[in-house]
Formats: structure tokens, C-alpha cells, sequence
């Protein structure tokens, strides 16, 4: 039975609603709601994190007493059965200042899940550990420096960044090595991992990063293949319906909340993909390149000095044979691929037969033709 349908008596007995609101207000598709508590600090009361074993009778539950209530984000619905008084916050109601109604999704947001979803990354990493990529690196001293003093900065701070460029070239790594050298969180987060089993899902887990990064200032989030939920237009078609996170996240960035010493940082492969709402809302870009074969060089000699056997090709040589490969591939796809390759041949060598073995594969997997230094 649609909202609209309800019968008068239904809607006047709804709690903060009226007729007149019936008339205007839509059917909200979903809610997302957390703990708040109770207004009173009540002694005999011990309540953290409810746990919900039964969603389908949470919401029916919740549905029963909060039919025809106005969901709006930041608003509170109270639950006058089980635990009178106690308050649930509305983090996402889709669309939002609508109505809940028979066929409304409600969704309790645990402390639990709230934790599990936004930690912030703990890395060793410093600038010196990005090999190559010096361009970016220098940009980067505008982000440090704001974050050393963002209260200086005011309506000039570098608050949105995107990082663009082939994968593996370290656009991680940086933003890692930036939170560690100036001992800042970092709040990690794939966009793919945004996209939840429900409506709302998503654009919560947005609200929540940025409030969560924002008790924690100064610190900088990072949201990895952000075109998994910022597509051009064009590409909608393909991703599904995804406009709450993509509306939750613009709202963030555009500083609506102040978010003062918060760097938003997102990374691509595919900039040109991005919708131009989204991309428009960064200041600057800094673009990460494949690196040449000087920088190849200074790779191999990195990670050739930890490998628990020893290497007889030069990391001249190989840099030679892996023009073309990101610093991503020179570790996974070759080294570690020869070092397996060797161990199981039962040997304590790692050969030039093991590196093109791995090259081979690498090719294979690629469909792309062999390096002529192969």
C-alpha cells in the first residue's frame, strides 16, 4: 500500500506529521539512522551499539511506530516501545524531507560498522619511497604546507585534488607518504566499496568519512577509482544508480560543512571519464607518469635488495627490458613472478630464464606484444 493511500485516521495518529504534509511530502525509498540516545542521562539505563538480528522486523518494528514521520538528514525519530526516549539520528533519507512510508527501507548504521567502514591507514611510507613522479611531489608542498597551519589558509586552502595517471604509479603511495611525513591521518576508502546493498548506504558512509575525518583534523581522505561512482554522463549506464553518493560527496567537497584541515584527495585512471560536475569541483590535478628508465633502475635496486634470494640479471638490464611497465609491475608482475618461478624450480638463483618466463606471462595477460629487449 502506497503512502499516498493511507487512511486519514493512519496519518493523524503518525507521529510529526500532518495532513497537509501527506499532500506534498514523497515516499522516502530509504532511511539510514545510528544511535543518538537517550536526551537524559539515566543511571539505570546502560544502552551501546544495539545489534539488530533481524533487519526485515527492525523495519517493520521501526516502520510501525515512525509511519508518516518526515525523514529528514539530521533530524531525530524517538522510539516509544521497547526503549522510550531513545533517539536515532537520520544520517540519509533518500530523497531527502520526504515521508516514511510502507515501502520505506530503514537501515540501523552499529557503532561497529561505522568503525569497520572508516579507519584511518597507518603507513611508514615517506616522499622518498615514490620513485620518480617529482612533479607531483613538488605540487604536493602546497598540501603540506596547509596542513601544517590550515587555520592560516582560510578560503584558500587546496581542499580537493585529484590525482590522475596509469595504475600503479604510486598515486597511493603518495598520498600514504604525505599523511606519514606530516603525521596526519588518512582515511582510505575505494569508491567501489561505497556502493552498498541498499539506497543510502553509500552517501552515509561519505557523511561519515568527512565527520569522522573532521574530529581528527588536520588529516587528509583519500577515495581511490573515484570513476567508479563519478562517471561522465555518458557512461551512467553502466554503474548503476549511484547519484546519492555522487550528490553526498559534492556536498562534502563544496565545503557546506567547513571541514577546515581536511584534504580531499581522489585518484583515476580514467580523468577524461569523470563527469565535469565532479571534476570542475577540484582545484588541481597532479598527473603521475610511467617512469623512465632512470627511475626503473632505482626501483629494481630497491626491491632487489629485499628478495630472499639473489638476482643475477642487473637492474640495468632489466630496466632495459621493462620499458612501458609501471613501479606496480616491475614488483608484481616480474620480480615476484621470476621469485616464485625460481622457487619452484628448487633453485637459489634467481636467472635471465625466471625474468622472461615472468615477461612472458605478463605479455600473455596484457595481449600486448613482447618488449623488443625481451
Amino acid at each position: 500500500m502506497r503512502l499516498n493511500n493511507l487512511p486519514t485516521e493512519q496519518v493523524r495518529h503518525s507521529s510529526n506529521v500532518s495532513i497537509a504534509n501527506v499532500q506534498v511530502k514523497k515516499e522516502a525509498k530509504a532511511i539510514v539512522i545510528e544511535e543518538a540516545g537517550f536526551p537524559f542521562k539515566l543511571p539505570i539505563m546502560d544502552i551501546s551499539n544495539l545489534e539488530v538480528k533481524n533487519n526485515e522486523l527492525f523495519e517493520e518494528y521501526a516502520k510501525e511506530q515512525w509511519l508518516g514521520s518526515i525523514a529528514k538528514e539530521g533530524n531525530y525519530l524517538f522510539d516509544q516501545r521497547i526503549l522510550p526516549d531513545y533517539a536515532f539520528k537520520i544520517i540519509t533519507a533518500y530523497p531527502n524531507n520526504s515521508m516514511i512510508g510502507e515501502n520505506t527501507s530503514i537501515l540501523l548504521l552499529s557503532k561497529d560498522e561505522k568503525d569497520e567502514n572508516i579507519k584511518a591507514d597507518n603507513s611508514k611510507l615517506n616522499l622518498n619511497d615514490v620513485i620518480g613522479q617529482e612533479k607531483a611531489k613538488t605540487k604536493c608542498k602546497i598540501i603540506m604546507k596547509y596542513l601544517e597551519t590550515p587555520e592560516k589558509f582560510a578560503d584558500w586552502a587546496p581542499r580537493n585534488i585529484l590525482f590522475y595517471g596509469i595504475s600503479g604509479t604510486g598515486k597511493t603511495m603518495l598520498a600514504k607518504a604525505l599523511s606519514n611525513e606530516l603525521d596526519v591521518p588518512l582515511y582510505l576508502v575505494k569508491a567501489t566499496n561505497l556502493i552498498g546493498d541498499h539506497v543510502g548506504n553509500g552517501s552515509s558512509s561519505i557523511h561519515e568519512l568527512f565527520e569522522k575525518a573532521g574530529k581528527k583534523s588536520p588529516s587528509v581522505i583519500f577515495i581511490d577509482e573515484i570513476d567508479a561512482i563519478g562517471l561522465h554522463r555518458k557512461y551512467q549506464s553502466i554503474r548503476g544508480d549511484v547519484s546519492e553518493i555522487v550528490n553526498a560527496l559534492l556536498t562534502e567537497m563544496d565545503g557546506i560543512s567547513k571541514n577546515e584541515g581536511i584534504i580531499t584527495i581522489a585518484a583515476t585512471n580514467n580523468p577524461e571519464q569523470l563527469d565535469h560536475g565532479i571534476r570542475s569541483r577540484f582545484e588541481d590535478e597532479f598527473e603521475f607518469t610511467l617512469p623512465n628508465e632512470k627511475d626503473r633502475i632505482t626501483i629494481f635496486n630497491k626491491y632487489m635488495d629485499s628478495l630472499p634470494l639473489s638476482i643475477e640479471p642487473s637492474a640495468k638490464k632489466l630496466a632495459n627490458m621493462t620499458k612501458g611497465f609501471s613501479g606496480r609491475d616491475i614488483k608484481e608482475k616480474i620480480l615476484k613472478s621470476s621469485l616464485h618461478k625460481a622457487i619452484s624450480d628448487e633453485v637459489e638463483t634467481i636467472t635471465m630464464a625466471h625474468v622472461k618466463y615472468a615477461l612472458d606471462n605478463y605479455y600473455k595477460e596484457n595481449n600486448s606484444p613482447k618488449n623488443m629487449f625481451a
